[in-house]
């Protein structure tokens, strides 16, 4: 008798194509419905149930009533992060259409991997902070320095500890963990960055781009304002 964790099992899982439609878009850490994952991924309400029930028997999402809706999340970070270095390891789909293209370039620039910044702004924010020693990698951490806490008090972010996230269009390490959380929230918070409706993408805005560059001296042409 096989006592082993079902690695096939969970990998037939999450690489049917529907099911990793809807986890992909659950890493921008809120809650859909059935009927918006359904949309998401292609498929029929009673497709998009089975599927969602297949993922909550794994204990890959969670899900909560409200009202006349059930509302789907990840289960953790940890799920989350298992997604995010799939992706790492998977071939990119460039996009066919316009629309599908400018979506590619969306999430590349800066989107929400969860509950931290990842793309080319979340990657350039650490890589900054490590430069000022504001951040000290110490893999898998980030340690954030006096220096730091200082730095990032301008934003209300308080000293946390940070963890590494390999970036999967960037193949990069961007800053996860509470300190990453924080710090993600912070800049939606003061509107520096907008969620985009039906993706996990985030938009500088006119005021996220004056701030950056005070806070991080990230130039306004790094980083293309909403």
């Amino acid at each position: 008798m096989n006592t082993e964790p079902d690695i096939a099992r969970l990998a037939a899982l999450v690489t049917e194509p529907a099911r990793a439609a809807i986890l992909r878009h659950l890493l921008d850490g809120r809650s859909w419905t059935a009927t918006e994952l359904a949309k998401i991924a292609g498929v029929g309400p009673p497709a998009a149930s089975a599927h969602l029930k297949k993922l909550l028997a794994c204990e890959l999402i969670r899900v909560s009533p409200t009202g006349r809706h059930r509302y789907f999340r990840l289960a953790s970070t940890e799920v989350a992060k298992l997604i995010e270095q799939l992706q790492s390891f998977a071939p990119s789909y460039p996009g066919v259409t316009p629309g599908e293209r400018r979506a590619s370039l969306a999430l590349r620039a800066c989107r929400l991997c969860y509950d931290h910044l990842a793309g080319r702004l979340g990657v350039e924010i650490t890589e900054t902070m490590v430069h000022r020693s504001w951040l000290i990698e110490d893999e898998p951490w980030f340690r954030v320095t006096d220096l730091g806490a200082k730095g990032l008090s301008a934003l209300g972010v308080r000293p946390a500890l940070g963890r590494t996230c390999m970036d999967w269009s960037e193949r990069k390490q961007h800053l996860a963990g509470p300190l990453g959380a924080q710090l993600a929230q912070s800049l939606m918070d003061k509107k520096f960055l907008l969620r985009d409706n039906k993706s996990r993408a985030l938009r500088v805005t006119a005021l996220g781009n004056e701030g950056l560059g005070t806070i991080f001296g990230i130039s306004a042409p790094t980083v293309q304002a909403a």
